[in-house]
């Protein structure tokens, strides 16, 4: 029984008998790279929600970049809804 390319770029093909995916006489090194830089990538999405450190994209001197704007944000949109509110409030007495 033959093999399903997967990959073909990467020669990743899979056995439909075994059902392993494996490759077909090419390194896995590209695939191995790959994945620790999606690795990197997820952990600094995840690094994110804390809102402290150093993030990958970011310049340095910024580790307090994301609870400052965060808090901008928040009194930014709370201004925004306490104004609609008390406009609301304000047109029923009229």
């Amino acid at each position: 029984m033959g093999y399903i390319l997967v990959l073909p770029e990467l020669g990743l093909v899979v056995d439909p008998l075994v059902g392993i995916l494996t490759t077909a006489g090419e390194s896995l090194q590209p695939v191995i790279d790959k994945v620790a830089e999606l690795e990197a990538i997820s952990d600094d999405l995840v690094g994110m929600l804390s809102g402290k450190g150093s993030f990958l994209a970011s310049f340095p001197g910024r580790e307090n970049a994301l609870p400052v704007a965060g808090g901008v944000t928040a009194f930014w949109y709370g201004l925004a809804i306490g104004l609609l509110i008390a406009g609301v409030i304000a047109l029923q007495f009229v």
